[in-house]
C-alpha cells in the first residue's frame, strides 16, 4: 500500500513537471483533433437556362443553407443513352437526375434507377399523407413527380399583326400564318399535334398513334411544313424567336414565360393543344450519393419549396397543398396562377401525355420518326425502322 502511494506520489510530480515544462515553453494545451469530413457535394443533372435558375433560388441555394451539402449542376438535353453508360460501366457522376416521368418509367424499366419510396416525402403542412396531397400518378417505383410543365406553340405577335393563331392547327397553316417554324426534334407532342390537326379527338390519339395508318398520317402533316428548324436545347426556340429566325416554335411554357417577362420578348403563348407532362426526381443506380439525395428529394418536395418554385416559373407544383399556396413572380408581382399550364383557362384543351404508351414505344417510335423526317437509318442495324401494323402498339424490344 505505500508501495503504491509512493508511485501515484511520483506520478504526480512529473505529471506536474512535464505541465510546468509545456507552460514555460509556451506550447498551447490542446492536441490535434481528427479531421471532420466536409459534406459531400450533391451533384444534380438538371436542364439548365431559367429552370435552373428557378431551381437555384427555390430548391439548391436553400437546401444548402439548411444541410450544409453543396449542390453542383449538370445540365442535359433528356434521353438516356448517357444514363445507360453510366450504370453499365459502373461510374455515374450525378447523384439525382430531373428527369420526364416517361423517360424515367423506360429508365426504371431497364434497371438504370434506384427504387424510390413514397415514405420519403413529408406530409403536408396540415398533416395530409402525401398519397392524398400529390396528384394521381405522382408515385412510381423509381420516381417522384415535383411538377407539371407544358410543351407548347409560342408565336411572334409583331408576325401576325392582323390575325393571330389560336388552335394549333394553325401551326401547320403557313398559307394565313406564313412564315418558318422550330420544332423539337422527338416525336411528343408532335405527333399529337399534327393529328388534332387533321381534327382527331384527343382521347383518340394514342389509339391512332398505334397504327401505321396513324404514325403516317402524323409524319406526314409534319413533313409538310415549309422552311422547318427542329431544336433539342431547352433554351434553342426562345432564341430563334428572338432573333427572327422563325415566328412560331414549339418550347416549354416556362422558358417563353422568361422570354416575356424577364426580358421583354413579344412572343405569345397558344395554350390551345398544350402537352402536359410529369417531372420527376431520379436517383442513378450506382450514384454516389444516394442519401444525400433522398435528403434533397424529401426537402424539394415539401409544400413550401413547391409552391417557393412556382414564384420564378410557371410550372404547376405536383401537391396540392402547395398549389393553393401559388402566389405572385419574384420581381414583377405577376399572378402566376394564371400562367401555369394547370390553371382552367389554359387547360381547357390541354392533353395529357401518356407516359405508359411513351415508356412501351419511344425507341420503335423514336427510330420510324427519324427515318421518316430525317432521313436517318436506325443506329445499332443499320437498318430504316418498319411502323407498326395497325391496330398493333409499337413494342421497342420487337
Amino acid at each position: 500500500m505505500v508501495r503504491a502511494e509512493r508511485r501515484r506520489g511520483a506520478t504526480g510530480l512529473v505529471s506536474a513537471m512535464l505541465l510546468g515544462l509545456v507552460l514555460a515553453m509556451g506550447m498551447p494545451l490542446c492536441w490535434p483533433l481528427p479531421a471532420v469530413a466536409a459534406p459531400a457535394t450533391l451533384t444534380v443533372l438538371s436542364w439548365g437556362g431559367a429552370y435552373e435558375r428557378a431551381q437555384q433560388h427555390a430548391l439548391f441555394a436553400p437546401f444548402t443553407e439548411t444541410t450544409g451539402i453543396p449542390v453542383n449542376v449538370a445540365r442535359y438535353n433528356g434521353g438516356l443513352a448517357a444514363l445507360r453508360r453510366a450504370v453499365a460501366e459502373e461510374n455515374v457522376p450525378w447523384d439525382l437526375i430531373d428527369m420526364t416521368r416517361s423517360e424515367a418509367m423506360a429508365a426504371c424499366a431497364e434497371g438504370l434507377l434506384e427504387p424510390l419510396s413514397p415514405s420519403l416525402v413529408a406530409p403536408a403542412p396540415d398533416g395530409t399523407p402525401p398519397d392524398e396531397d400529390f396528384l394521381p400518378g405522382a408515385f412510381s417505383r423509381c420516381a417522384i413527380t415535383h411538377s407539371v410543365f407544358a410543351t407548347v406553340v409560342a408565336y411572334r405577335r409583331d408576325a401576325f399583326p392582323g390575325r393571330r393563331p389560336t388552335s394549333i392547327a394553325d401551326l401547320f397553316d403557313q398559307r394565313r400564318f406564313p412564315g418558318p417554324r422550330a420544332l423539337q426534334d422527338t416525336p411528343a407532342a408532335n405527333l399529337e399535334w399534327a393529328l388534332l390537326a387533321y381534327g382527331v379527338p384527343r382521347e383518340e390519339l394514342y389509339r391512332l398513334l398505334s397504327t401505321r395508318r396513324g404514325l403516317n398520317l402524323a409524319l406526314k402533316r409534319l413533313n409538310g411544313l415549309e422552311d422547318l428548324r427542329w431544336w433539342q436545347a431547352g433554351d434553342t426556340p426562345s432564341r430563334l424567336l428572338a432573333e427572327g429566325e422563325v415566328v412560331m416554335a414549339s418550347g416549354y411554357n416556362g422558358r417563353f414565360f422568361d422570354a416575356m417577362v424577364n426580358r421583354g420578348l413579344p412572343i405569345e403563348i397558344l395554350w390551345d393543344g398544350q402537352v402536359q407532362e410529369h417531372e420527376t426526381w431520379v436517383i442513378p443506380r450506382h450514384a454516389p450519393n444516394p442519401e444525400a439525395a433522398r435528403r434533397f428529394v424529401r426537402f424539394a418536395t415539401t409544400t413550401e419549396r413547391q409552391a417557393e418554385l412556382a414564384r420564378y416559373i410557371p410550372y404547376g407544383p405536383s401537391r396540392q397543398s402547395a398549389a393553393r399556396q401559388v402566389s405572385t413572380h419574384h420581381g414583377t408581382g405577376l399572378d402566376m396562377r394564371l400562367h401555369i399550364p394547370t390553371h382552367p383557362l389554359n387547360a381547357k384543351r390541354a392533353i395529357t401525355r401518356d407516359d405508359d404508351w411513351y415508356a412501351q414505344t419511344r425507341e420503335r417510335v423514336g427510330e420510324y420518326f427519324r427515318a421518316a423526317l430525317f432521313d436517318t437509318p436506325d443506329e445499332a442495324s443499320g437498318a430504316v425502322a418498319e411502323p407498326p401494323a395497325d391496330g398493333e402498339t409499337p413494342d421497342p424490344d420487337s
